[in-house]
């Protein structure tokens, strides 16, 4: 039997892609304006938005009747689902996932990421990996638990402002951040968001960047890995490659590179950077 990935966009799958997959769109509004993300409002439209308005947009979590009708659309087809969603502690979509895949016991399996962004996106591009190797749904479902915990997705954030006024950081510490050009390297641990630690400067948070990576054992480069920006433009990702050549020196040529969209970019703003692999166990 065949079978379907079905993820959120929180992943920042963007298209083209496989035809396997299925993207269900997260919402953003911006005032009284509702978008589908990556359907009506592309990731450079939405930092567009986000720089030039003064309130942070909110996002909405997807509806158990989306997700019910895309499962019923590939169980009709002949289709098995695996369904790769946003991090149950960051969002209730994980929730509607498993309230809609009750009505198609032994046909969708949902897998909690435990993950945003690229970090959520290294798990699908796993899954359809396992998908050419010849598993069937419920086998590619029990190997992305099992390897689940291998993701690790670090952040280097250009700013304190969006965290300020999203309400995770105060005023005060957000003015001396920027004061002081304090660069916070963030983490998604257990599915939570957690600051590693802080650095002055672009050049000190790249190398706390790298430090976070080589604490892990390093890229396990024999599975899906990314690299991503938050933004209208990558320079800062450029200067990051630039700065740890030596994680990327015999994969320069064609490193996957994506942005980071409205889920996560509505928190850590513009400027952000962000890796996210398996760690290697060898």
């Amino acid at each position: 039997m065949n079978v379907r990935v079905i993820t959120d966009s929180a992943s920042d799958l963007l298209s083209p892609h496989r035809p396997e997959v299925t993207v269900l769109p997260m919402t953003v509004t911006f005032g009284r304006e509702a978008f589908q993300d990556g359907v009506n409002l592309t990731h450079h439209q939405f930092y567009e938005k986000l720089i030039e308005g003064e309130d942070l947009p909110t996002t909405s979590q997807i509806a158990p009747a989306q997700f019910e009708e895309a499962f019923r659309a590939a169980v009709e087809s002949g289709e098995m689902v695996v369904a790769v969603v946003l991090s149950a502690k960051l969002s209730g979509t994980y929730q509607s996932a498993c309230i809609a895949a009750e009505e198609f016991p032994g046909k969708v399996f949902v897998v909690d990421s435990a993950n945003a962004t690229i970090g959520e996106l290294v798990l699908v591009e796993r899954a359809l990996e396992l998908l050419d190797q010849g598993l069937d749904a419920p086998a590619i479902a029990a190997r992305l638990e099992e390897e689940k915990g291998d993701i690790r997705l670090v952040a280097l954030l250009d700013t304190l402002e969006y965290l300020k006024r999203g309400g995770r950081v105060s005023a005060s510490v957000a003015l001396v951040g920027g004061l002081l050009a304090i660069k916070p390297v963030v983490a998604l641990q257990d599915g939570e968001v957690v600051v590693l630690g802080k650095a002055r400067g672009s050049k000190n948070g790249n190398n706390l960047l790298v430090q976070e990576i080589q604490k892990t054992g390093g890229v396990d480069f024999s599975r899906p890995y990314r690299l991503g920006y938050a933004g209208l433009d990558d320079s800062l990702l450029k200067k990051y490659i630039s700065d740890s050549a030596a994680l990327w020196v015999e994969h320069a040529g064609g490193l996957p590179i994506g942005t980071v969209g409205g889920t996560i970019g509505t928190h850590v703003g513009p400027g952000a950077i962000a890796v996210a692999f398996f760690q290697n166990k060898g």
